[in-house]
């Protein structure tokens, strides 16, 4: 049986992560009690009696985790803290060649962020595949649940008398500074990082990415081209290719709500095209996606413990 531990497990990811391995068979969760549970001595003694620890910290306090940890306790963090680091792996299998395979034999991996994911997801199998030239200049919008805010975004929502600005979408990241813009650009291999337009709404969780482009962009190849090397790269359990939406001309963040999955769709037409992609933002944007990774990590099914 697999001993894990969750450093960090009453924050918004780690108390999902937590539900969703106490359901498990196959783990044994170590936990500490309230009055230990920030105590530096027991955590190092909770991260080195485990076989995986996740990490569900600020970034500071998950380099401080790290370097309490011996060589053998195998790390998933989903802080920011190492997501560009090449000493670790970037927790996103579907994307990468020998994805799955550079996840299982790791001992350090970082869980990618959520609104990188969708924007990866899109972008790196276009540069890979070299109808989209390194160059390009790039612009995103993702709409995101409140939860992605964490506890005290969640609190100020949920709360009574809440301040009138928060009943329609709000932009945020208006400094072109955001957090995941690093690993979006480092990740992907472009050379320039994206104009991010990220925007938060009234919603608990779900999130869609769009990333438009015109087709004088593309190396070459058109809006048929890209459709197909999705379908042929995003044909799996977790992240799936289709068609289309099928919502009347419209697409919701909340389309698979609660779920670990991802959907890519490429919209628009041949000069005007929208890659987009829709998943939930406590899902493959968070707890999910490290849960996948320990499945993979572990040997066992990939879907195990997950909500597809």
């Amino acid at each position: 049986m697999t001993k894990v531990f969750i450093d960090g497990s009453q924050g918004t990811t780690g108390l999902r992560i937590f539900d969703r391995l106490a359901e498990r068979q196959d783990i044994s969760l170590i936990t500490l009690s309230e009055e230990l549970r920030k105590d530096p001595s027991a955590r190092k003694e909770a991260i080195n009696s485990s076989d995986i620890t996740f990490l569900c910290l600020p970034d500071a306090a998950s380099i401080e985790a790290v370097a309490m940890a011996n060589e053998n306790v195998r790390i998933l963090d989903t802080s920011t803290a190492h997501r560009t680091s090449a000493q670790w792996i970037y927790g996103f299998p579907e994307v990468f060649e020998n994805g799955f395979e550079r996840v299982a034999s790791a001992n350090r991996v970082a869980v990618p962020g959520c609104h990188a994911s969708g924007f990866i997801a899109l972008v790196k199998p276009l540069i890979d595949a070299g109808i989209l030239p390194a160059e390009a200049l790039l612009t995103c919008h993702s709409v995101t649940g409140y939860s992605g805010g964490g506890k005290k975004m969640i609190a100020e929502y949920e709360g009574e008398g809440r301040d009138i600005l928060l009943d329609a979408p709000r932009q945020y990241g208006l400094t072109q500074q955001h957090k995941h813009l690093r690993e979006m650009k480092a990740v992907t291999g472009i050379n320039n990082e994206p104009v991010f337009c990220p925007i938060v709404s009234d919603f608990y969780s779900g999130m869609c990415v769009t990333v438009p482009l015109f087709k004088s962009q593309l190396v070459k190849g058109d809006a048929s081209a890209i459709k197909e090397i999705y379908r042929n790269k995003y044909n799996g359990p977790i992240v799936q290719y289709m068609d289309d939406p099928d919502e009347g001309g419209f697409i919701s963040a909340t389309g698979v709500l609660g779920k670990d999955s991802m959907q890519i769709f490429v919209q628009g037409n041949e000069d005007r095209i929208l890659l987009v992609a829709r998943y939930d933002n406590l899902g493959k944007g968070a707890s999910g996606a490290a849960l996948q990774c320990m499945n993979i990590m572990m040997g066992t099914d990939i879907t195990s413990g997950l909500d597809l």
